[in-house]
């Protein structure tokens, strides 16, 4: 998969990967699909998403609902619906398995989650994925939460939600340097032997960014994010979202850093973070050449 700025035509496109020496796949994935065990999503069901999927042309999808979050950890957003309860946690799997043996002759199906790094509540992330990994297939690591002076923060709850937290953290800015810290520390966590590889939409900080108007500067964070990205071998959730934000209109990361994760061979997994069946690959013709995918 690669984004549609980054060749004039697939002259250049050989010849980039020829000097790179990289492999080519050529195949319609999403990679990052909520479900009906979503809490604060839709009630759309498996079989509505996997067939938009397979009429839309894609051969692989990931259900990576959002995973409980620990049962100590108080949730900060209003409706306390970030993730899914424990105890949907067993239906969920058996639901999407269900659906992956049902359409597999048609379409690939992974078993995911996107499992939250809360800084502080790393070994009950860990105690979880011990006991859930060996039914997945796919996984992606995300940061939602913030600690700003001992309290936790949804950073993408809303727009004034994230004014309140920029006020508690003393300005835009010093939310922006906690967010990066904070995905720093989740690549560096110990979360086990099934700790997921792949980093969710990496700055979903900019989520708001038209909002609060200012203009900063995190070209140095993100470059450094994705060197170390790149130099524990881990993935990118490159996560379509943001376009369909009003306050963001750019996707997480956005485009003019894709072809320094691709010179980096960081592995760039497209996910439209579909939350209801419509939104389903939302925006993909934006960030892949279509003809080279056909």
């Amino acid at each position: 998969m690669y984004s549609i700025f980054l060749f004039a035509n697939l002259k250049e496109m050989d010849k980039y990967f020829s000097a790179k020496r990289k492999r080519v796949f050529f195949m319609k994935r999403d990679g990052h699909i909520h479900t009906p065990f979503c809490p604060h999503g839709t009630k759309d069901s498996f079989e509505l998403y996997i067939e938009k999927a397979i009429a839309s042309g894609f051969t692989d999808i990931s259900f990576t609902e959002h995973a409980p979050l620990p049962s100590s950890f108080t949730d900060p957003t209003p409706l306390k619906d970030s993730g899914m309860s424990l105890k949907q946690l067993y239906p969920y799997i058996d639901a999407v398995s269900k659906a992956k043996d049902a359409y597999r002759k048609e379409i690939r199906i992974r078993v995911g989650l996107e499992v939250d790094f809360i800084e502080g509540f790393e070994q009950e992330t860990k105690t979880l994925l011990d006991e859930i990994g060996p039914s997945l297939d796919d996984a992606i690591l995300s940061v939602h939460f913030l600690k700003i002076d001992g309290q936790y923060h949804c950073v993408d709850y809303s727009k004034e939600a994230f004014a309140a937290i920029s006020g508690k953290a003393g300005s835009v800015q010093c939310v922006y340097d906690k967010y990066y810290q904070t995905v720093e520390a989740s690549i560096s966590a110990d979360l086990g032997a099934y700790k997921p590889k792949r980093i969710g939409h990496p700055t979903l900080v900019h989520k708001f960014q038209l909002a609060h108007g200012e203009k900063i500067d995190d070209r140095t964070q993100i470059e450094q994010l994705l060197q170390r990205i790149a130099g524990v071998g881990y993935e990118i959730d490159l996560n379509s979202a943001g376009f369909s934000k009003p306050e963001c209109l750019e996707p997480y990361p956005p485009e003019r850093y894709i072809k320094q994760a691709a010179d980096l061979g960081i592995p760039l997994v497209f996910g439209s973070d579909a939350h209801n069946a419509k939104g389903l690959h939302n925006h993909y013709s934006k960030l892949y050449n279509k003809e080279i995918l056909k």
